[in-house]
């Protein structure tokens, strides 16, 4: 008898440990479509102006960037090893944005940027890669990664910071959403744009941080927001 409930117990125990990844991986609303909560904002014009206008606003459900004055929403939490699926719409023209990851100090550079690896919205160039005072890799460094004579590969104001895309053609036309999927496990990522790989780095002198959206000169609309964190 002791035997049997000793082995129900382990059996049981094997149960649980055996569940815990599927509990690990439930996706996570980042955004609750009514407020800004679980966000902060930190847009350098507002220190000298703190009514200055928002930069970031909630509108019929959608997260709103205005794109001015420029600055950056940034998660209160940090994350590791997830997946993150958002749409995204330039509402009225075509312009810049961008999500951020590996988040971490803030205005790092140019007093505005935050340490992170920039994942480009910019129309035209959706999925480059910028690094911000952290740096990636990618196959064909040479020829995706432009960069003048005697200019190194990292994330200072004086590097070649750019990593271009796989693709160009993956995006909609303004007004149109576009689904983006980006996922950062370890010191790797891969972003995919309506469906298409369109960048994977490896070796990120990161592999953890914040993520962040951008107001950077065009209002642009986010739905979804959702992050799945990756099983081990």
């Amino acid at each position: 008898m002791l035997l049997s409930s000793l082995a129900l117990a382990l059996f049981s125990s094997a149960q649980a440990e055996e569940k815990q990844p599927e509990a690990t991986t439930k996706p996570i609303a980042l955004f609750n479509g009514t407020d800004l909560t679980g966000w902060h904002v930190d847009v350098p014009a507002a220190d000298e102006k703190p009514d200055i206008k928002p930069s970031f606003i909630v509108r019929d459900g959608k997260l709103v960037s205005m794109g001015t004055p420029r600055g950056h929403i940034i998660t209160d939490a940090s994350y590791q090893d997830y997946r993150l699926e958002l749409e995204y719409r330039f509402a009225n023209k075509p312009g810049n944005c961008g999500v951020l990851v590996y988040t971490s100090t803030p205005r790092a550079l140019y007093g505005m940027f935050p340490a992170s690896i920039e994942v480009q919205m910019n129309s035209g160039d959706a999925g480059d890669f910028w690094c911000i005072a952290e740096n990636i890799e990618v196959e064909n460094m040479e020829a995706r990664r432009p960069r003048k004579e005697g200019q190194a590969f990292g994330g200072t104001a004086k590097d070649a910071r750019r990593i271009l895309n796989l693709t160009d053609d993956s995006e909609k036309p303004v007004g149109e959403w576009n689904q983006m999927t980006i996922e950062c496990k370890g010191n790797e990522l891969k972003v995919w744009v309506n469906g298409d790989l369109v960048n994977h780095g490896t070796n990120c002198t990161a592999d953890k941080g914040q993520i962040a959206l951008q107001a950077e000169g065009v209002e642009v609309e986010f739905k979804g927001l959702t992050l799945t964190p990756l099983a081990e």
